[in-house]
């Protein structure tokens, strides 16, 4: 059952929330007592934009969407929605969406009740919240569900009435906190592809938390790596897996293998790190790190092969010799754990296709993976 605004003319997506705006964090802190929940963060969120918020439990990535939703005020800093500060407008005035983790839906009211209850907080007339209340079970593909309750629906199609709540009063923005997190793999994943598809058809701005990496690589125009209050990073989805600035974000987005050095080498050519044990590594580009001082290397395991006859030649990879620890089988691939030559460990993932050759426990092998996959951080 897809969530999606193919049906709709021009003007019924004008009514549903086709016009996002333009939404900044100035400065913005939140402290309880000695804690400091957000710790000065910016943002700069384009009209129209799909934002990500993703971090671990505690990061402050809720408590930045409760303050732009108005359920938290800042202790520092200006929120602007359009240009309007707005931190000190309650938040039935902010005219934003929100849909929770939990749904939220009043189990004493229909669907189209629950649906319908924003147009009449806003005084409208019954024939508009009809038309309204219509229109939005239409677009979220569940026509004729006015006269169910919550309980008569599944855990997706209450999400899904969620959403139409909260873009029956044309929001000016779409917050959603964890909207997800309650339902099965494969739910989460279908409605991952529709909640986009719905936003690149209606065109409001929304901000979206979550600590599922792979829901943010999926959804987003871009993420911002929330660690401790504050934003590590932000970039696109391809931006921040390809290239993470700290080890942190190489770390909570994707998986990646982390070897320890020093830097013997950072100029114009490129950088090179000696690993004690192992050899050297090299990275492309500039690194604001002082020759001589500590330097860690990081590499996705889906960048790294096998070498063999067709492996491209030593100036271009960066290479260890090693022995397979373990071997995993994964359907799609084989995960192999190889210890290289300073007793670390590394993954590497190969794809489970006929004319591979596969490795076994205890066998040496070398491995490699090009210079320009390096990154130091």
């Amino acid at each position: 059952m897809a969530l999606t605004a193919s049906t709709y003319d021009a003007r019924t997506a004008d009514r549903l929330g086709s016009h996002g705006a333009r939404v900044v964090f100035d400065a913005i802190e939140k402290r309880y007592q000695a804690v400091r929940a957000v710790d000065g963060i910016d943002l700069d969120i384009a009209p129209g934009e799909f934002l990500t918020l993703l971090g671990p439990s505690g990061s402050g990535k809720s408590t930045s969407l409760m303050m732009l939703a108005g359920f938290e005020i800042p202790t520092d800093g200006e929120i602007y929605v359009d240009g309007e500060p707005i931190a000190a407008i309650p938040p039935y005035k902010r005219n934003i969406g929100m849909v929770f983790q939990n749904y939220a839906l009043f189990p004493h009211m229909t669907v189209g009740e629950n649906i319908a209850f924003p147009l009449k907080l806003r005084k409208l007339p019954k024939n508009e919240v009809r038309r309204r209340t219509a229109e939005a079970l239409e677009l979220v593909k569940l026509p004729g569900y006015e006269g169910r309750f919550p309980r008569q629906l599944s855990g997706g199609q209450q999400q899904r009435i969620a959403v139409a709540r909260a873009l029956v009063f044309n929001p000016r923005v779409l917050l959603m906190d964890e909207p997800l997190g309650a339902l099965d793999k494969q739910l989460r994943e279908s409605l991952q592809l529709e909640i986009k598809q719905l936003h690149d058809q209606l065109g409001v701005t929304i901000i979206y938390v979550t600590h599922d990496q792979q829901e943010a690589l999926v959804m987003s125009d871009r993420i911002a790596v929330m660690n401790e209050g504050k934003i590590e990073q932000i970039g696109t989805p391809t931006g921040l897996y390809d290239a993470p600035r700290t080890r942190f974000v190489a770390s909570f987005i994707g998986e990646s293998n982390f070897f320890e050095g020093r830097l013997i080498q950072g100029d114009e050519r490129g950088s090179v790190v000696t690993i004690e044990g192992a050899g050297t590594l090299r990275a492309p580009g500039l690194v604001d790190l002082p020759v001589g001082g500590a330097a860690t290397v990081t590499v996705r395991p889906e960048k790294i092969v096998f070498a063999d006859g067709s492996t491209p030649s030593e100036g271009e990879m960066n290479q260890l010799d090693g022995i397979v620890e373990s071997v995993i089988f994964v359907g799609e691939m084989r995960r192999y754990q190889v210890r290289v030559g300073n007793g670390e460990s590394l993954v590497l993932k190969r794809q489970n296709r006929s004319g591979i050759r596969q490795y076994d426990q205890g066998d040496a092998v070398r491995v490699a993976w090009h210079v320009s996959d390096t990154r130091l951080v």
